[in-house]
């Protein structure tokens, strides 16, 4: 999901940026590299309201 364009995790409050889907992808999730074989799904949320941005998460395969 990541690589779909016009996906954002941040809108301006002005003009009516979110409600028009013009944002900026600024928010980021980092891992390290030994994490890679581990990483199963991420996600930009940007139906979840409450800021001028969204939540972003990752989904990593671990067992503890």
């Amino acid at each position: 999901q990541p690589d779909t364009p016009e996906l954002y995790t941040w809108w301006s409050h002005f003009g009516g940026a979110r409600e028009r889907n013009v944002g900026w992808r600024i928010d980021y999730v980092m891992v390290s590299e030994a994490l890679t074989p581990v990483l199963k799904n991420a996600k930009i949320h940007p139906n979840v309201m409450g800021s001028d941005h969204c939540p972003v998460s990752v989904e990593l395969s671990i067992e503890l």
